[in-house]
């Protein structure tokens, strides 16, 4: 992923932005509206506000679509992949495990 180093602030203007990864204010909009992990706040004067996390996640997104050919909805699911820790992907398959048996044991009881 071809990424620019990120200055050192705390916040980015839309503009800004869209300087660093090289899109249009548009796009930056509707990708706010398809992708919930990017949630600018927004300034007293209603302006959108980037912290570096979300400059971050604007190229993550950036190269899902652009360089590994994602569509929206792919890119959505593999950004939603990433925030799940091997841990936390680890305990829901235990407990699905457990599920399972559960519900094997109720079937071979009633038959």
């Amino acid at each position: 992923m071809q990424q620019l180093q990120i200055p050192d602030k705390l916040f980015f203007k839309i503009g800004e932005v869209c300087d660093l990864v090289g899109v249009e204010p548009y796009v930056l909009r509707f990708w706010e509206s398809e992708f919930p992990n990017l949630a600018p706040g927004k300034a007293k004067s209603g302006h959108r506000v980037y912290k570096k996390k979300d400059v971050e996640m604007v190229f993550k997104i950036k190269e899902l679509l652009y360089e590994r050919g994602f569509t929206i909805a792919g890119a959505r699911k593999q950004l939603s992949r990433r925030r799940t820790s091997p841990q936390e992907r680890s305990k829901v398959l235990l407990d699905m495990g457990r599920e399972l048996r559960d519900i094997l044991t109720l079937l071979r009881m009633n038959t």
